[in-house]
């Protein structure tokens, strides 16, 4: 029972962090109209947020090192309600973008001190925890994007972020209440220095190169769920608001497929589950291009599946190869993560005026078969080749790893 309950926290922390983070993705037609704004620069409201998120991850991390992982967590996921709230008094882009930023400030503080928590916590099955986190973020993002557009559909825009300030609070409220405090935490010397363990972990080849990962995982997610509702606003699908918010019911393809994925990296190992999802995933945006509305529904379920679970193996790969300062690891993950996501969100801009859609589907595609490419190359040992052991030696390692 204690398991579960500590599961279900940090599925509730993974909702919290996603549900604002890109509930404005299916709104951004509209808000462009409303606000005036070509799609480049309506897109910076998702940008902005990913920015922050990328600035703010390392300090989190330190933080979280220093306190404790359930002191950030908790005061995260309370602070990140007042600026979501704040979004909808915006007059003009520059303040909803300003509004925007604060909510990815703040919001690292549940991402990183939650993955770090899980990798502490959990004596065996990290990785399977890991894909119920994520499976936490599956859910949190599909419901952010249709609760903002159902109540953006029937009252306004500004309504949507009210709506979402009070339950990123009321989740803030759940997680206080339901996670166990941690009984594994180390805290950090008070004199050592913060930016010692970070160039550290920037020396280790396997976790620069699976920031590699993080940064390219990220972009294509990004790069996809932000560019397609242009694509699918327009001629032949123009499709509205509510319509488009559908869309990402595809996510809750992945919420479903992303705890097996945990037992996939538990048993095949990090690189073969990484691989298997991004091959697919290159798969799943290349059916998009055809000019049929199921079909760009099927290829972005798994296209986006693909994403959770490289995701999955990314974050819980960095939890194996870290052997101090776990958290600031994590952190550093995450800011190429969100790097990543501010490159997929901007970037592609470039592509779409110039070619449209399948410019940007071109884009992405290079960008997952590099990601392969990074994981065949330095995700190498014992834990990125784990099919070569049974499953209890394969915690063994694990566990080996991390102490």
């Amino acid at each position: 029972m204690d398991s579960r309950a500590r599961t279900a926290a940090v599925v509730c922390a993974g909702f919290c962090a996603f549900l604002t983070l890109f509930a404005p993705q299916p709104l951004l037609p509209a808000l462009a109209a409303a606000l005036g704004v070509t799609a480049a620069a309506v897109s910076l409201v998702v940008t902005a947020s990913t920015v922050g998120v990328a600035l703010a991850a390392p300090l989190a991390g330190i933080i979280a090192d220093r306190l404790g992982r359930k002191r950030v967590i908790v005061p995260a996921a309370f602070l990140l309600a007042l600026p979501t709230v704040a979004a909808a008094t915006s007059n003009s882009l520059g303040q909803l973008i300003f509004w925007r930023f604060w909510q990815g400030v703040f919001t690292p503080g549940i991402f990183v001190a939650t993955i770090a928590y899980i990798n502490e916590e959990w004596e065996t099955g990290a990785g399977a925890a890991v894909a119920s986190y994520v499976t936490g973020t599956v859910l949190g993002g599909f419901c952010g994007r249709m609760v903002a557009a159902v109540v953006a559909a029937h009252s306004s825009w500004r309504w949507a972020f009210v709506v979402l300030g009070v339950l990123n609070a009321l989740g803030g409220l759940a997680i206080w209440i339901g996670l166990p405090r941690g009984r594994r935490f180390l805290r950090a010397r008070r004199g050592s220095p913060a930016l010692r363990p970070m160039l550290s972990h920037l020396r280790n080849p396997r976790l620069l190169a699976t920031y590699a990962v993080a940064f390219c995982v990220m972009f294509t997610l990004l790069a996809a769920f932000t560019y397609v509702n242009f694509y699918l606003a327009a001629r032949p699908f123009r499709l509205g608001t509510q319509a488009l918010a559908l869309l990402f019911v595809v996510y809750l393809v992945g919420a479903v497929v992303t705890p097996f994925a945990g037992r996939m990296i538990d048993r095949l190992g990090h690189r073969a589950a990484l691989i298997i999802a991004f091959c697919a995933g290159v798969l799943g945006i290349s059916a998009t291009l055809v000019r049929s509305l199921p079909m760009v529904m099927a290829g972005l379920a798994v296209c986006c599946t693909g994403v959770f679970i490289a995701n999955a193996a990314g974050s819980s790969y960095v939890g194996v190869v870290a052997r101090e300062a776990r958290a600031a690891a994590v952190g550093l993950y995450v800011t190429f993560y969100y790097v990543g996501g501010s490159f997929g969100s901007a970037v592609p801009g470039r592509f779409w005026s110039r070619g449209g859609w399948p410019a940007c589907v071109a884009l992405i595609a290079a960008v997952q078969v590099l990601t392969i490419l990074l994981a065949l190359v330095f995700w190498r040992g014992p834990e990125a080749r784990s099919r070569l052991l049974r499953p209890g030696a394969q915690q063994a390692a694990h566990q080996h790893q991390l102490t």
